[in-house]
């Protein structure tokens, strides 16, 4: 079943608080800030909706996540890399992009406007949102 993240963030909003979160800490992270929307654990699993925006020329660093994280671009545009230093794709406002668990990548804002994300992260219980990984090779961050 398809739930729009709108659907999910009123959902988690309803059952969570509304707090501020630190930067995504991925290796190295530059002009990247997040506020922490929603967070909520079922069971096994915590569910945490982020507003991630990352400035122009920033990037997330190298990373990757132990659990499955769903976005949509509300604004700017997501370049996004994997570890063979290859585009896995480019994301405009209104689209939407899954990342599965393990996969190494890189989230990085090549153009002139501010890049707006809302992230739902669905994690094992207590995992971190995110583990840095290093540069594979690539001849940018």
């Amino acid at each position: 079943m398809r739930l729009s993240i709108r659907a999910i963030l009123a959902a988690l909003a309803l059952l969570g608080s509304v707090l501020l979160a630190p930067a995504a800490s991925a290796t190295p992270a530059r002009g990247v800030t997040a506020k922490l929307l929603a967070q909520h654990t079922v069971g096994d699993t915590d569910y945490v909706l982020r507003e991630i925006t990352i400035d122009p020329g920033g990037s997330t660093g190298w990373h990757r996540h132990l659990g499955t994280l769903h976005g949509v671009v509300r604004g700017g545009v997501l370049s996004h890399f994997a570890a063979d230093c290859a585009s896995d794709g480019v994301y405009h406002r209104g689209q939407t992009i899954t990342e599965r668990p393990g996969y190494v990548h890189v989230g990085r804002n090549l153009g002139t406007e501010s890049l707006v994300l809302e992230v739902l992260y669905v994690l094992p219980h207590g995992a971190p949102l995110a583990v840095d990984e290093p540069n594979p090779g690539c001849d940018f961050q």
